[in-house]
């Protein structure tokens, strides 16, 4: 078989260069839309369901939420494992799948057991599905800070003081508090960022997130016989439009509904809370009425500095790299919407990481192909034959990247490391079946002059003389990795990529070399 497939490759030399250069031309684009990060993901499978119930206990939470909850969850299909942690006001139950369960089918067989889980829980008790991310998921961290403008150009934001380039005026900076900061980055900035494609959570994090808050004096509620319960429907129930139907007057058809929905301190001071001898009773009657900070339990400090910012989640199984750059360019477009001074400035990006460790990896595989070629060609002592050795190198990789595009396997430091373990061994069949066919040509050579066609007789001979040891030999070595592909857990998700690659790479070189 394998003595047929060489000589139809020889004698059918057009057909193979037009199936290299099929192959190169798939392989670049295969190598260009691999998704690269700097470290392999070896996190268990798994999906987090969020419980949100405020002002509860970490037992109320447990006792009344999480544990029905669990007990409902439990049975999933394709799942292993279910763990649970509660806190002062929220909770999480984390479900861990077995390995080969698709991410996504597991989230939809969760979600479908959360349509009735959720039945028998407190009513104030809110139940979500995680994002669809994973453990490596955050790429990108930024801060929204006050900068420096100029008063006629404040589209331009400064990071240092100094004058306008412009016009030569002195720059002057913002003044927007952490609560203002935060409202930009909650109400503007954290949306535009949500629409980047694979980004799947743009997170919240540092400064303060502005309310309404209503003291009430409790003295005056004694006074006026009112319960706070009464203080709380009342404010809940006036935040609220009322839609209506239409009537027509002159031939104009006029739709009618009542406005309620709070936009001030003033209509939260004018809510009728109760009656007291016929009189009504207002909010500011019995409390007043400030715009505060919301409680928190956490900030974000920035070199020694309070800030507001966000964090930019990636969604499973995107190119990281890919993601980043929607977000710098986001960014880029979103600053003209920015009030005057404001800035986003980044403090956290992967693709620094991703690029230092694939660069480290590429200036590896160079160095040892251009090692390797020189080595091959101070042995062979022919230039030419040489060359056509060192063709199995490049084709081999971009093999390997078809291939892994196929299996689904990122590039990383591990499935790269494996191409790189693998390039020494690529070229040794190349090197003993030109070396054959040299020896066989400048034996026949010795007694006479060869025609083309004697010429490529000897060399269909030649490879089918080591053509099958030479085949079988790297096979041999890729049987050598099977206990590698049979491990599991952390250490099979660390592991398996370089096992795969480094096989990709060797059955590309086995392929080329017969």
């Amino acid at each position: 078989m394998i003595n047929k497939i060489i000589e139809i490759c020889l004698r059918n030399r057009f057909l193979v260069i037009a199936a290299f250069l099929l192959i190169i031309l798939w392989g670049i684009f295969a190598m260009r839309n691999t998704p690269i990060d700097a470290i392999p993901d070896i996190g268990e499978l798994q999906v987090i369901v969020y419980v949100d119930w405020p002002g509860r206990s970490p037992r109320d939470v447990e006792d009344q939420v999480i544990y029905p909850l669990t007990t409902k969850l439990m049975g999933t299909p394709g799942m292993k494992t279910i763990r649970s942690s509660s806190a002062f006001g929220f909770g999480l139950v984390n479900l861990i799948f077995k390995e080969g369960v698709d991410f996504y089918w597991a989230r939809t067989r969760v979600l479908e057991r959360l349509n009735f889980a959720t039945d028998d829980l407190p009513s104030d008790a809110k139940v979500t599905l995680g994002p669809d991310v994973t453990a490596v998921g955050q790429v990108f961290w930024y801060t929204v800070e006050n900068g420096y403008f100029c008063p006629d150009h404040p589209q331009e934001v400064f990071d240092e003081p100094g004058v306008c380039p412009f016009d030569n005026q002195k720059l002057v900076t913002s003044t927007y508090d952490l609560s203002e900061l935060r409202s930009i980055q909650d109400w503007y900035v954290r949306y535009q960022l949500n629409a980047v494609s694979g980004v799947s959570e743009v997170a919240s994090v540092g400064g303060y997130i502005k309310q309404y808050q209503v003291d009430i004096n409790p003295h005056k509620l004694i006074y006026y016989n009112v319960k706070i319960t009464e203080v709380l429907n009342a404010v809940k129930s006036s935040n609220i439009d009322i839609g209506a139907k239409v009537f027509e007057e002159g031939g104009v058809e006029f739709i009618i509904r009542g406005l309620g929905f709070i936009k001030n301190i003033e209509d939260i001071e004018n809510i009728a809370v109760a009656a007291h001898e016929g009189v009504p009773i207002y909010i500011k009657d019995i409390g007043t009425v400030t715009t505060g900070p919301d409680f928190r339990r956490g900030a974000l400090d920035k070199v020694g500095i309070e800030v507001t910012g966000g964090v930019v989640v990636m969604r499973y199984g995107e190119n990281p790299l890919r993601v980043i750059k929607g977000i710098k360019e986001k960014i880029e477009e979103l600053k003209v919407g920015l009030p005057p001074g404001v800035r986003i400035v980044p403090f956290y990006d992967r693709t620094g990481l991703i690029n230092r460790t694939i660069n480290t990896l590429k200036d590896a595989l160079t160095q040892e192909m251009i090692i390797t070629i020189f080595v091959i060609i101070i042995f062979l002592l022919h230039f030419f034959g040489s060359m056509i050795i060192s063709i199995v190198l490049p084709i081999g990789v971009l093999i390997s990247f078809i291939l892994m595009r196929l299996f689904g396997i990122d590039a990383n430091i591990m499935s790269l490391g494996g191409i790189a373990i693998a390039i020494g061994v690529m070229v040794d069949s190349g090197s003993v079946l030109v070396e054959n066919l040299y020896r066989k040509i400048a034996e026949h050579q010795r007694r006479k002059s060869l025609t083309r066609e004697e010429r490529l007789e000897i060399c269909i001979d030649g490879a089918k003389e080591v053509g099958r040891p030479v085949f079988f030999a790297l096979l041999t070595t890729i049987v050598g990795f099977i206990p590698v592909f049979v491990l599991t857990g952390q250490a099979g998700k660390l592991f398996r990529p370089l096992a795969f690659t480094k096989t990709f790479a060797m059955l590309g070189a086995a392929v080329i070399a017969v």
